[in-house]
């Protein structure tokens, strides 16, 4: 089982937490789907987005997300579940 797990600053303080996760049975596509919710997946944070950025590294996406008065970032990555 391969998962794709999501995490981003939360609450007042903007502690990082796991958002969502989501299992798929091979890698393939686990990575097909990180991508996608890379370009797609709407952050807590912020309100209003006006762009966005993904950066890919081992094992998943950084995305920044640019909004109307600040920027936010969140994480997607594939793990296998042993």
């Amino acid at each position: 089982m391969w998962w794709v797990v999501v995490e981003e600053p939360r609450g007042s303080e903007r502690n990082w937490s796991l958002s969502d996760r989501y299992p798929f049975a091979d890698q393939e596509t686990a990575e097909a789907e990180a991508l996608r919710l890379a370009r797609e997946y709407q952050p807590a944070y912020p309100w209003s987005p006006k762009s966005r950025k993904v950066l890919r590294g081992p094992g998943g996406y950084l995305v920044i997300v640019e909004g109307r008065t600040s920027t936010f970032h969140f994480r997607l990555s594939v793990f296998e579940e042993l």
